[in-house]
């Protein structure tokens, strides 16, 4: 029986990769090392090692490596870990990434190489190796210190960049030059997929794991798992994007799941076999003939490399206001280039726009890069200590003034930096998803209704759905009940106008994306238009049935989204954080002055301006529980509001008073002012069986307020806590209802469905 040459090939690649391997692991070097020199030692280039023959073969198992090696990067990667990475990680990475792909490019054109070598160069040099940065701070015991938190961060925006970058690369490739509009374009389509991909992932994989899971032994896992990352390759090869984005994309929606380190345990092996394979494939490409005709280029790329890094590294953590020391310690550790290198240089050789000389060259940079990261990290602290020495009192001088070491704790209650953060995430996503529909709409809606229709049946009938879809998502964009956007109004009164410029600007957007439907598909460019379209727009986003499926569809979101966290709530001490632990309640009395003295609740509107409730007013003997719109609060009154912490430091500023020294959760207040009388506030949570006859209705046609004289505080659906939930939101089986009224409107209440039970 013959053994086909790949069978053979994959024994003599693996069997000389393990004996390799091993004596790298005795040695105490990187096991990535490790496989190059095997990979080497196989190739044509080393005539006495057994040589591999069906290298074709071997280069489609090195596609699936980079697959894998890309799927496992986005399943330690997750939207919550991008969400904690401060200014800091994104300013360095930023400073870095832009510094080296303009020193690479100069160094790769002084070097002679062409345009296009010397711009996947560039890109090659910016990325660091996460594998080696790990490895070096674990063998140094420096996980714990201050300055890895940085690097770490940088690394993850790194990672970013670098999907955006091969995008960039590929376009370049295609065009055989460098074109802005093509850039642009290609960026823009990519950004629009993957905000449509991430929100269509995180609604339909974990609630489809969730609910086939039960049915799945790990064998069937793995399959589901490996057919999802399939799946995202040949979706993102369709619309003309790199495998290695689909791979990465398709681990970054299951790394959300709470099923993720199942996933990544069945899979590490099938990565570990593919990703060896490339690593091989990478060292059968190293000639030493290229490398001693190349020297000069090695050492001139290495320098710049490592110079390039050290300097712009330290410069973006300095500018984003860290200390020198830290600054440089980021710097010193950030200073090799690893395994994305490798992964753009197999881009431009697949695509055929780089030269063969310059896989060995990375490779060659890499390992020398590798070898000296260790030193370079053990270096810092003297080197830091040489600088501070020879640098000008008066710059050192300046540089504390403008540095600090508490700058990443700082950052994360900057006000300003959490509000720009949600003002962006919310305009690129929700922005982004209307944009899709536009799209969408116009190419393909559009076509398929004039073929069954009359031309302008079917744009009318195109626009209207458009219409109705782009509304969902004027509401989320918009977002008024802002707790952060009220504080800044308040805090201040210059902010007030910054703050309209941003209302304006999502306002903006929505009326651009708003004219493009009618624009395109009737040819009207009318301005006067935009109002009609936005009004209209706004009319079918206020529509109960449109608000109340747009909530459903958010909170099944929100809990997918937050999937992980709350099964981490769970864990601790076996149960969630309840919603009247989130709440809080205070007590004021009411001054002889005031805006609000003497005026109807409903008037002033507290729940939509400020997120905080009146639940009671105590008036000499009189107590009035859940006072009615018509109330008004007399000068000497004892007020009750409750909402949660935020929400109420802000009221706190309409009130011109002092925040309390201690605001009580509904908990501590239940369990400390708790009075068994009648006219006191209560608090209970009602399990939703499907059986009552308010199941299955949105909040405001349950007629809590009616029947029991009692409101819903929140909602808790799956564990995710809805607080202060909106009016249209649906009360469904399965949830907790949390309520608040007198105790004995509570009490009634209570045991009518508790009993029931």
């Amino acid at each position: 029986m013959h053994i086909p040459a790949l069978i053979s090939d994959l024994a003599v690649m693996l069997i000389t990769a393990g004996l390799i391997t091993i004596l790298f692991k005795k040695i105490n070097q990187p096991l990535v090392l490790g496989y190059i020199l095997a990979g080497f030692l196989i190739s044509t280039y080393f005539p006495f090692f057994p040589t591999v023959v069906d290298t074709e073969n071997i280069e489609t198992w090195s596609e699936i490596g980079i697959i894998f090696l890309m799927f496992h990067l986005g399943l330690e990667f997750n939207l919550h870990k991008l969400a904690r990475v401060g200014s800091t990680a994104i300013i360095t990475a930023i400073v870095e990434v832009a510094g080296i792909l303009v020193m690479g490019f100069a160094a790769g054109r002084l070097l002679g190489f062409s345009v296009m070598d010397s711009i996947f160069l560039g890109g090659m040099l910016s990325m660091s190796s996460t594998t080696i940065i790990i490895k070096a701070f674990d063998e140094l015991n420096m996980k714990k210190k201050k300055f890895t938190e940085l690097v770490f961060g940088t690394l993850v925006i790194e990672d970013i960049v670098g999907i955006f970058m091969m995008v960039i690369l590929s376009t370049i490739s295609v065009s055989k030059n460098v074109s802005g509009g093509e850039v642009f374009t290609s960026l823009f389509v990519m950004v629009l997929y993957l905000v449509v991909w991430l929100i269509l992932g995180i609604y339909l994989l974990p609630t489809f794991l969730n609910k086939t899971i039960k049915l799945m032994n790990d064998e069937m896992l793995l399959i589901v798992a490996l057919g999802v990352c399939f799946g995202m390759v040949i979706l993102a090869d369709i619309l003309g994007f790199s495998s290695a984005l689909g791979a990465f994309l398709a681990g970054s929606l299951l790394a959300g799941t709470v099923h993720v380190e199942r996933i990544e345990h069945l899979t590490k092996g099938v990565k570990d076999l593919f990703g060896a394979i490339f690593f091989l494939s990478v060292g059968m490409l190293v000639n030493p003939e290229t490398l001693v005709n190349y020297a000069l280029p090695i050492v001139v790329i290495t320098i710049v490399t490592i110079a390039g890094k050290l300097i712009f590294s330290t410069l973006g953590m300095l500018l984003s206001g860290q200390t020198l020391a830290n600054s440089m310690m980021s710097g010193f550790s950030l200073a090799q280039i690893g395994e994305f290198a490798f992964i753009i240089a197999s881009l431009g050789m697949s695509l055929g726009v780089t030269g063969n000389y310059l896989y060995p060259i990375v490779v060659s940079v890499s390992v020398i890069t590798t070898f000296t990261t260790p030193f370079f990290i053990k270096g810092a602290p003297k080197a830091v200590s040489v600088v501070e020495k020879h640098l000008p009192d008066k710059l050192l001088v300046k540089l504390n003034r403008y540095t600090s070491e508490d700058q990443a704790d700082d950052e994360k209650d900057n006000e300003w930096t959490l509000y720009i953060k949600k003002f962006f995430f919310r305009l690129s996503v929700f922005g982004g998803l209307m944009m899709v529909i536009v799209i969408f709409g116009i190419q393909i809606l559009a076509p398929f209704l004039r073929e069954h229709t009359s031309d302008v049946t079917g744009n009318i009938l195109a626009c209207i759905i458009i219409y109705a879809a782009i509304a969902l998502f004027v509401g989320p964009l918009m977002n008024k009940h802002n707790n952060l956007f009220t504080s800044l109004w308040l805090k201040r009164s210059s902010f007030r106008l910054p703050l309209l410029v941003f209302s304006l600007v999502k306002v903006a957007v929505i009326a651009v994306i708003a004219m493009i439907p009618i624009g395109k598909l009737f040819q009207i460019h009318a301005a006067w238009l935009v109002i009609i379209v936005v009004a209209v727009v706004a009319f079918i986003a206020k529509t109960d049935l449109l608000t109340t499926w747009y909530l459903q569809l958010q909170t099944r979101f929100l809990r997918n989204f937050n999937e992980r966290l709350l099964a981490k709530e769970e864990a601790k001490a076996g149960k969630q954080k309840w919603i009247y632990d989130t709440l809080h309640i205070v007590s004021f009395f009411a001054p002889e002055n005031g805006d609000f003295i003497n005026r109807p609740i409903d008037e002033l509107d507290l729940g939509r301006r400020f997120n905080v409730y009146v639940v009671k007013i105590r008036r000499g003997d009189h107590r009035y529980i859940l006072p009615k719109g018509n109330a008004t609060i007399h000068s000497g009154d004892k007020v009750y509001v409750v909402g949660e912490e935020k929400a109420i430091l802000n009221f706190y500023k309409l009130i011109d008073s002092e925040p309390c020294k201690r605001m009580r959760t509904l908990r501590q207040f239940m369990e400390s002012d708790y009075p068994d009388v009648e006219t006191a506030l209560s608090i209970c949570a009602v399990k939703i069986t499907g059986q009552e006859d308010f199941a299955g209705k949105p909040i405001k046609h349950c007629n809590i307020r009616k029947n029991w004289n009692c409101m819903i505080l929140g909602l808790q659906k799956e564990g995710l806590p809805i607080v202060m939930p909106n009016a249209n939101m649906l009360v469904s089986k399965e949830d907790i209802m949390w309520v608040v009224g007198a105790n004995n409107n509570v009490g009634r209440l209570a045991s009518q469905y508790i009993e029931e039970k």
